[in-house]
């Protein structure tokens, strides 16, 4: 709305993402390719050797040539940095060559007339930018939040006929299919007052495709996240529900960082909850149930067993014994599953335990499981909600199944869920799940199930 003249510019756009920087030489060639590709279009100075000097000269005869300033777009600035974050020389020889290669821009100013960089997580501007003191971070800024994806009121409105096919598709109705939807691919939140942002590439795939799959996921293994993971032993469940964290804790350059927090963030695995202005104090959490699944399937092979097709073929077993209500069966799967967990698996503790039980539950993506369940008086060890029943389970260490039992007695785990009905209006099922875990045995012991409240 605010321009009446449109001309065109000559763009000039560095793209990160579309390889994997394992080496830095690597990178080289990249920033090679890339200023070739405009050097066919501008020429090349024969003098030019390095990256930065091809960059300064192409600018200034890209303005010359076309009449008019330079646009200068980077697409993930930091998928270098990221794919050498644990390899300290690596890193600090691709940050070099980025600081390096960006360092004209500062002194061609009057020939650009626009830069705009994007990343998956925030690095020092010092540490790459360091000229270019004019830069503006604008990712927690509430006039861009909605940027960057698909708010709720653009898909009722714009996509609203491609969510009635997707509706029919899935033998639901437009509001049953928008809660899925949303349940799913929305809950990203990039500023303290941020609109619901969905995530745009699983949100188009699921409404092309009409079905609800995880997409994000396929788009490639997070190894940094697995490498931030094992370095800080992270825990998490402790993520289910949220928890509290001040700015400073997540939205600081990730290179700093002492914690995972930070990358977590930045890259969409958490996102913000809540936002407590009084005492600026943010509540952060999984965004989704797509990435909730996510994280925890790229997890499961570091905490229990080293291949997909054994986790993927117990979790196929142990779906189907809970879908037909025989939990006995569930329970052995379970505790089978536990006894084929190596002996030298890192980290075999209770927190351990208490984190494959969190993942095994969380990757039930038939169901609605909810783990660390707060009720009126604590927190259940996981609910799982199918079209028929509603499952509480009680988990122990070198305790007993009765003690667990009890537990949820005592706790009123069941109680909110005593009048859940099934689609056809009849109660829910309601059956509690008492089990203690062997330490010594490193499995699964005894456990006792108990239908009714």
């Amino acid at each position: 709305k605010l321009e009446t003249e449109w001309k065109k510019h000559p763009l000039l756009r560095f793209d990160f993402s579309k390889k994997k920087y394992l080496r830095p030489e690597m990178l080289d060639e990249s920033l090679d390719k890339m200023l070739s590709s405009y050097e066919d279009i501008y020429g090349r100075n024969p003098k030019d050797k390095t990256p930065s000097s091809r960059l300064d000269s192409l600018i200034v005869s890209a303005e010359k040539m076309s009449g008019q300033k330079v646009v200068f777009l980077v697409d993930e600035y930091d998928a270098p940095l990221l794919d050498t974050l644990v390899d300290k020389d690596s890193f600090e020889k691709m940050r070099q060559t980025l600081r390096d290669f960006y360092s004209p821009l500062k002194a061609n100013d009057a020939h650009i007339k626009f830069i705009f960089i994007t990343g998956i997580t925030k690095f020092s501007q010092l540490s790459i930018f360091s000229e270019l003191n004019s830069l503006k971070i604008i990712s927690m800024l509430d006039e861009y939040a909605s940027i960057c994806g698909i708010t709720e009121d653009e898909m009722k409105t714009q996509m609203k006929p491609e969510i009635e096919v997707f509706a029919d598709a899935v033998e639901k109705n437009f509001e049953q299919a928008c809660v899925a939807l949303k349940q799913k691919y929305d809950g990203y939140h990039f500023s303290p007052k941020s609109p619901d942002i969905y995530n745009p590439y699983s949100l188009l795939n699921a409404l092309q495709d009409r079905t609800l799959k995880n997409y994000w996921f396929e788009t490639g293994t997070p190894t940094f996240l697995v490498e931030q993971i094992k370095k800080f032993n992270l825990l998490p469940e402790s993520f289910a529900n949220g928890f509290d964290a001040i700015e400073n804790m997540f939205n600081v350059p990730a290179e700093n960082a002492t914690d995972p927090l930070p990358v977590l963030f930045q890259s969409g695995y958490l996102t913000i909850k809540g936002y407590d202005a009084r005492d600026n104090i943010y509540t952060l959490g999984f965004p989704n149930d797509e990435v909730a699944y996510g994280f925890s399937n790229c997890l499961m092979p570091y905490y229990a067993m080293p291949t997909s097709m054994q986790n993927d073929t117990f979790l196929m077993r142990f779906i189907r014994a809970i879908k037909t209500h025989d939990i006995q069966t569930a329970m052995t799967l379970m505790q089978s599953f536990f006894s084929s967990i190596p002996y030298t698996t890192e980290h075999q503790d209770e927190n351990h335990y208490k984190t494959v039980f969190y993942l095994i539950f969380r990757l039930l993506t038939n169901f609605n499981v909810r783990t660390e369940e707060c009720s009126a008086a604590g927190r259940a060890d996981a609910v799982v909600e199918t079209d028929d029943a509603v499952y509480v389970f009680e988990f122990k260490l070198d305790g007993s199944a009765d003690e667990a039992l009890k537990q949820i007695d005592n706790k009123g785990y069941l109680i909110p869920y005593s009048a859940t009905l099934a689609e056809d209006g009849t109660p829910k099922k309601l059956v509690k799940i008492g089990a203690n875990f062997d330490n010594a045995k490193r499995t699964l012991g005894e456990w006792k199930i108990v239908a009714g409240c």
